[in-house]
């Protein structure tokens, strides 16, 4: 029998394109200026010009959760790809050769003309690793199914969606034009849940998501029982495990749990003290998809996308500095 071709791009993503900027801070600065402690909080331009303005000692780098994990994903070695929209101004030409120059395709050139500037996340890090994100998205929540091509998605075998982009409808639009792409070529297409409000804001179209289009779902405990409506984990984790193949839950310093086709395992996570917490679920997905493209048992992908946390954690930023594929080899799963 013939093997099929193989596929331009290993993983592609779709997310929101926005640039970080991270500033280390003491929690007084957070009450100064009114900043919640360790949620994301969106906040329009004239807050966000205010917050950067404030800021001292500022890391930019390209960000949003889908592309943190896409970059981290190409850092593994895989080829990798990156649906998203920056406007043709400073920090979107910036994103847009960031991406290029950490191996990704960066699929969507900056949009020339508009007033949406390019989104950004003010990133502040207390000295117990909590972060507190206060994020302008900008243009890069305008994606919709115009920004996909269809012959992109069928060339690529896994493709990795962003639940914050539901908040739109055209959003929604975008994801189900890549997932059918895709998975009309053989490719399998999963989705994060993103975080519980956005689960509680969209839960009708979420659950719809999973049973009919997802081949995957990441989540953690607050996102399942959201999303099922129910107290109980191993409940919420039934009833998602009924309606999708893979389904995984992260549960901070537990065990992950990974269900495939109603088979439960767990990987163990390593307790590691955050330096910051920037990032954490989005490197777990690229360690987790970097072990489903490469056909690892599921028990070993939860145990690669612990590992890629953890390298995450230790730093501040939100994207790993260390060669997580030589973390992996020296825990003798590759």
């Amino acid at each position: 029998m013939t093997k099929a071709p193989a596929k331009t791009y290993q993983v592609a993503g779709i997310g929101n394109a926005i640039v970080d900027v991270i500033s280390t801070v003491d929690n007084h600065f957070l009450d100064h200026m009114g900043i919640h402690k360790g949620i994301m909080q969106l906040v329009e331009r004239e807050r966000a010009e205010t917050l950067y303005g404030a800021m001292e000692a500022r890391q930019e780098a390209s960000g949003g959760s889908v592309c943190n994990t896409i970059a981290g994903v190409g850092a593994l070695g895989l080829k990798t790809a990156l649906v998203g929209r920056v406007h043709d101004d400073g920090l979107g030409q910036f994103f847009a050769k960031d991406t290029e120059r950490t191996g990704t395709a960066f699929v969507n050139p900056p949009v020339p003309g508009g007033e949406l500037p390019t989104s950004r996340s003010m990133i502040f890090v207390t000295p117990d690793g909590e972060r507190s994100m206060n994020t302008y998205l900008g243009i890069s929540a305008e994606v919709g199914p115009d920004d996909v091509d269809e012959t992109i998605m069928a060339d690529t075998e896994v493709l990795f969606l962003e639940g914050y982009l539901f908040d739109k409808d055209k959003g929604k639009e975008a994801f189900l034009k890549a997932a059918r792409a895709c998975r009309a070529a053989g490719g399998r297409v999963g989705i994060a849940l993103s975080d519980p409000f956005c689960v509680d804001r969209h839960r009708a179209d979420f659950r719809q998501l999973v049973a009919n289009e997802m081949d995957y779902v990441i989540g953690n405990e607050q996102e399942w029982t959201s999303l099922y409506q129910v107290n109980d984990l191993d409940e919420a984790l039934a009833l998602a495990a009924a309606d999708c193949e893979i389904i995984v839950c992260t549960r901070s310093g537990d065990p992950v749990v990974l269900i495939h086709n109603g088979h439960r395992v767990e990987a163990k996570v390593r307790t590691v003290v955050p330096v910051d917490a920037t990032g954490a679920g989005d490197q777990f997905a690229a360690g987790f998809l970097f072990g489903l493209v490469n056909d690892h048992a599921l028990e070993t992908c939860g145990r690669m996308g612990c590992i890629a946390a953890a390298e995450v954690i230790s730093h501040i930023g939100a994207r790993p500095k260390q060669d997580v594929l030589a973390l992996f080899k020296a825990e003798g799963l590759v």
